[in-house]
């Protein structure tokens, strides 16, 4: 959900965006923008369906309806792979997105997911864009992989999971945004189960990124401040937007500094 307001930032620069690479959410965030709605169009849809407005009122019928709505998006799975399976949450977002393959969106997008058995990165730009989505977001533990042509999929950032380096030959400059939340000590020393596989994949992205970075830097890197939020906590929602937006002036200034030497250039 941090993407949203860098999107709005993009949107309020002027920013032509030629092509995008996401992985798990940020496969999906791109979908809905690639497929032509504004970062100000998605914050108003998340709001409606996540039901932001709703939960601000008192009865409990009106909260009750919307708990159900979610219930029903992501369903427990049975059998092999993970505790819950995707299909209901993507399919609520492709009804948003509107574009069933990659070739129908107004901008050219990349989904980054891992082959569970080989290790490697599968990149999909063509062909039925669910799919692809469905792996991408396909977390190890939580979600079941996907097969997709013989091969097991799971989430992309196992192995990439900010892919500013698909774009580096397709645009004039490439912004990388990071949304990997902090982690700090809570209360509890010893962590839930759920807290153990996602902060597990927390660390695994941090270790990953930090020798990417090393290797080969965006022209603009971006890592919103996000603190007490886990992966999947949907019922952080404002908060992630609330935190994001504290931390935009630093990439309000590079965009500026950015643009200006394009401009002046």
């Amino acid at each position: 959900m941090a993407h949203v307001p860098v999107l709005e930032a993009m949107d309020r620069h002027g920013l032509k965006i030629s092509a995008l690479a996401g992985t798990s959410m940020g496969a999906i965030l791109g979908a809905l923008y690639a497929s032509g709605q504004t970062g100000q169009e998605i914050r108003k849809k998340i709001r409606r369906h996540a039901g932001l407005d709703v939960l601000k009122r008192k009865t409990f019928a009106d909260k009750s309806s919307q708990v159900l709505k979610w219930l029903k998006m992501v369903k427990f799975g049975s059998g092999r792979g993970g505790l819950l399976r995707a299909e209901g949450f993507l399919d609520f977002l492709l009804d948003e997105i509107r574009d069933t393959t990659f070739e129908d969106l107004k901008i050219p997008l990349q989904v980054v997911t891992t082959d569970f058995w080989t290790g490697e990165e599968v990149v999909f730009e063509s062909g039925p864009l669910l799919p692809a989505l469905e792996a991408s977001m396909a977390i190890p533990g939580i979600f079941a992989p996907i097969s997709i042509a013989g091969r097991v999929l799971i989430d992309g950032g196992m192995v990439n999971n900010v892919p500013y380096d698909r774009l580096a030959d397709r645009c004039d400059f490439t912004i990388a945004i990071d949304v990997t939340p902090r982690r700090h000590p809570g209360k509890r020393q010893i962590p839930t189960i759920v807290e153990s596989i996602l902060g597990m994949y927390d660390i695994l992205i941090d270790t990953t990124m930090a020798r990417k970075l090393a290797n080969s830097s965006p022209a603009i890197y971006f890592r919103p401040d996000l603190d007490n939020i886990m992966t999947l906590d949907f019922t952080k929602i404002q908060s992630v937007w609330a935190q994001t937006e504290l931390s935009m002036r630093e990439l309000e200034k590079q965009l500026g500094s950015k643009l200006g030497r394009l401009s002046a250039g």
